[in-house]
């Protein structure tokens, strides 16, 4: 009768402690949260270099091709390109996009879309909560520079 009393009363425990670890964060009076019930950022993207030639008939330019892949509900950090050309085109899934000045556009498999020189890439996200979404991205840049500057942490 009292090994029953002890494991009722752990088990009574547990749930307490189980219910309490799954309550949603407490608000201080401030209005803020607590930095540990924070969530963490969104995954990233990962880009893949498939294919990196200096043009022969343009001196000092470098054509790159590489594949973006974007786990589900990943997006990548705003950034710059530098004074490359770029050419991004949709493999698979639904991507959304925005360069700094023009609205957010969403691309599907099949389409594309270009980036100036100098562009300022402010939004890139995978619209999908469960697939991946993937991209070929083209670069002309001046050769020996970075292909991704991202902007520095506010």
């Amino acid at each position: 009768m009292i090994r029953i009393r002890y494991a009722c009363g752990f088990l009574a425990a547990g749930m307490v402690a189980a219910t309490v670890g799954c309550a949603p964060p407490t608000v201080h009076a401030t209005g803020t949260v607590p930095v540990t019930a924070t969530q963490s950022q969104p995954p990233s993207e990962t880009l893949t270099p498939l294919l990196e030639r200096a043009l022969p008939n343009v001196k000092g330019k470098t054509f790159t091709s590489a594949i973006a892949d974007f786990p589900p509900a990943a997006r990548a950090v705003p950034h710059r390109h530098g004074n490359a050309f770029v050419h991004a085109y949709v493999l698979e899934g639904t991507v959304r996009s925005q360069l700094a000045g023009e609205p957010v556009r969403t691309y599907r498999q099949g389409e594309s879309w270009v980036e100036p020189p100098g562009a300022h890439h402010v939004l890139t996200e995978n619209t999908s909560r469960t697939k991946h979404a993937k991209l070929l991205v083209t670069f002309i840049s001046d050769t020996g520079d970075e292909l991704k500057v991202e902007d520095p942490p506010n």
